[in-house]
């Protein structure tokens, strides 16, 4: 109990329920559920290996991706059912995973699976393609000097973080540190992400970044100490560019040791927030220099991202496009490119948000359609789910959307961005606590992020537009300060100027506006489904005040210029 128990909380699972002498488990990733059984099954081997064969205990392992129906906190339906036959093929010892699985995890696992061609299972309706694992499978370490190609995917590796505090005792706390970030990293489908058991080999010695980023063949690499003196802890962390040896990020946490857990949790979430985003960045950077360091349809995708990024920086409506473009012709390429999908989600998002486009109900269509072949593609993939609930976002369906979002934070709570657009959404439908926890999260966990701590400062300056009158404009400035192109910011700013008489400030944020959005204020006041909030009295409130304005110069109109 004491192996598996341990191993489901490592790996991010839950026991849904016990079934006699079996567990129906629940995973956040096939990569996690993959760990886990591998590990399990390998611990038990080691275990038995002490026992008289007649007293051995020995079990078969499960692993399906597929749709489930969720009752209370169980869990049924179809994906459930044929994880449950494919424990019943499952050698003794061993672990037979479905297709689906075994897509999701080659590559990104040190063994081997072996192709058993399609079975029929027990009323499952059709055949399905089975992939058995068993302790005979283990692959060979590679080899010091044996280097590995860069993966089309950007890939990092997370070192044990060095026990500077002279004590054996304390390595649990550092290895728990890199197992965390290990495990949670893994949630981004978008990293290839180095195994635990091939980082920890370096443990204890001097490494030289560059060559164990060439003998992995990866992109990144993240490292990082503990230091232990008297009852305080220090845990230091940086981010490597594996190819040039730059660091990207560095970071410095502090905590008392009477909270080591609660600090190591922590930590394990700020790095991880922080270290994506700087990933990215560090890849776009590399797009435009010219560094071709994936295939064919990825590099397109991150090219159709550096557009999108720069569409929203330099508000150009045009390269708005042109990241449309690179994104199908990415799918085009590769149906399975998910980073294309994600940027054409983004991509049609956007363009409804800042009015760039002449036909919102196509370009919701192709939205929603977008999402949907995404998920499909990868059920697990969080920012599927969270496309999904964008396209429902822009549909005026709320509930759905918040349904979705959190859905996809609970498959990866560390992707600050979607944490930002969930607050965003509830303080848009009124549930003003919850989306200031979730906005009050995104900026702890990523403090120095632009686009989510922007959309996180909006989701509190949401709230307090309603609540609290005298924070919602440090909270507004605060939004705009982290993305001054983007328009709900600036006219919730107009109607708060409307509303305390400040015509120089109107008139400030009237031209930004009008500069990178010049038809939001009139699509918002024509169209009054599209509304700022569900509830009608803050809705109708921020319409009365930007009806006083005069959309041709940003002044009050006469009628409401105040007399002498």
């Amino acid at each position: 109990a004491a192996l598996i128990d341990g191993l489901i909380d490592r790996h991010g699972g839950r026991i849904v329920k016990v079934m006699g002498d079996g567990l129906l488990l629940e995973f956040p990733s096939v990569v996690n559920a993959a760990h886990c059984a591998i590990e399990f099954q390998t611990g038990m081997a080691a275990r038995n290996e002490a026992v008289d064969e007649d007293h051995r205990i020995i079990f078969r392992i499960g692993i399906n991706l597929g749709d489930i129906i969720i009752e209370g906190d169980d869990i049924l339906g179809d994906g459930v059912n044929i994880a449950a036959r494919l424990q019943e093929i499952a050698a003794p010892g061993g672990i037979a995973i479905s297709a689906r699985v075994h897509e999701d995890i080659q590559d990104r696992l040190e063994t081997d699976f072996e192709d058993t061609g399609e079975q029929s299972l027990k009323n499952i309706a059709r055949p399905v393609r089975v992939w058995q694992w068993t302790a005979e499978n283990k692959a060979a370490p590679v080899a010091v000097d044996e280097a590995l190609q860069l993966p089309s995917k950007s890939s990092i590796v997370v070192l044990p973080f060095n026990n500077m505090s002279g004590a054996g005792e304390q390595d649990y706390f550092s290895d728990g540190i890199t197992e965390d970030i290990t495990t949670e990293l893994s949630r981004y489908s978008e990293l290839f992400v180095i195994a635990r058991n091939t980082a920890f080999t370096y443990k204890g010695q001097n490494h030289n970044i560059l060559e164990i980023a060439q003998e992995l063949g990866v992109h990144f690499v993240l490292e990082g100490s503990v230091r232990k003196a008297g009852d305080r802890v220090r845990i230091n962390a940086q981010l490597i560019d594996g190819q040039n040896g730059s660091h990207l990020w560095a970071e410095r946490f502090d905590g008392g040791i009477e909270e080591i857990f609660d600090l190591q949790d922590e930590v394990t979430h700020q790095v991880v927030s922080a270290t994506v985003p700087q990933i990215a960045e560090a890849e776009l950077a590399r797009m435009r220099r010219g560094e071709r360091i994936f295939d064919a349809a990825y590099d397109l995708a991150w090219q159709a991202r550096g557009d999108l990024v720069q569409s929203g920086r330099q508000s150009d409506p045009a390269l708005l496009d042109v990241a449309k473009e690179k994104s199908r012709q990415a799918i085009a390429m590769n149906e399975r490119c998910l980073a294309a999908y994600a940027t054409l989600c983004i991509a049609y998002w956007v363009g409804m948000l800042r009015a760039w486009t002449d036909d919102p109900e196509e370009t919701l269509r192709l939205l929603d359609q977008t999402a949907r072949k995404y998920v499909s593609l990868n059920p697990n993939d969080h920012f599927a789910h969270f496309s999904g609930g964008l396209a429902h976002m822009m549909s005026g369906r709320g509930p759905d959307a918040i349904r979705n979002m959190r859905h996809s934070n609970s498959l990866n709570p560390n992707d600050t961005f979607v944490l930002s657009i969930l607050a965003n959404v509830e303080a848009h439908m009124g549930h003003f606590d919850e989306a200031k926890a979730h906005a009050e999260q995104s900026i702890r966990r990523n403090p120095k992020g632009t686009l989510d701590t922007g959309s996180a400062y909006l989701a509190l300056s949401q709230v307090a537009y309603v609540e609290d009158g005298e924070k919602f404009r440090h909270f507004a400035e605060m939004a705009i300060q982290h993305d001054p192109t983007a328009p709900l910011r600036r006219a919730m700013m107009i109607a708060h100027a409307v509303e305390i008489g400040d015509e120089t400030l109107l008139q400030e944020h009237w031209q930004h506006l009008n500069r990178v959005a010049p038809r939001f204020l009139a699509d918002r006041l024509e169209n009054r489904e599209n509304r700022f909030y569900h509830a009608e009295a803050p809705n109708e409130r921020i319409l009365a005040a930007l009806e006083k304005v005069d959309l041709s110069n940003g002044a009050l109109k006469s009628d409401y210029l105040k007399s002498d």
